[in-house]
């Protein structure tokens, strides 16, 4: 997956303003490439947890030909997939799963099947 100059700014941006709480929203992605990045907003009260809301007509860009990935920011801790993101998975299953650390701005890609974490090799 490639990740632009100017969608990887509006993700750390996100990560930063939502510190010390957690970022989330979605990346929309055409051909492996993120054309841009919908913020969403955390509806949790934990500074631990996210729970994404965002627009509804961003869920509806599938039907145009977009692939969408999910994308979350943890405040300190390595971006990888907490053991809540991993039993939380849902609808995002084997789907692309970002996760940056707010503190530090480093961004890591996944993918969550079945329980297995395997990482998803991002182009900067």
């Amino acid at each position: 997956m490639v990740i632009p100059e100017d969608v990887l700014h509006d993700l750390r941006s996100h990560a930063s303003e939502a510190l010390p709480g957690e970022a989330c929203g979605v990346l929309v992605l055409r051909d492996g490439v993120a054309v841009r990045y919908e913020r969403g907003r955390n509806r949790s009260a934990s500074d631990f947890r996210y729970e994404l809301e965002v627009d509804p007509e961003v869920w509806f860009l599938e039907d145009d030909g977009y692939e969408l990935a999910i994308f979350h920011s943890h405040p300190e801790t390595a971006p990888r997939p907490s053991r809540t993101d991993i039993e939380n998975i849902g609808l995002w299953e084997g789907k692309p799963y970002l996760i940056m650390t707010g503190t530090s701005g480093e961004l890591a890609g996944w993918r969550i099947s079945d329980g297995e974490v395997t990482p998803l090799p991002l182009t900067v």
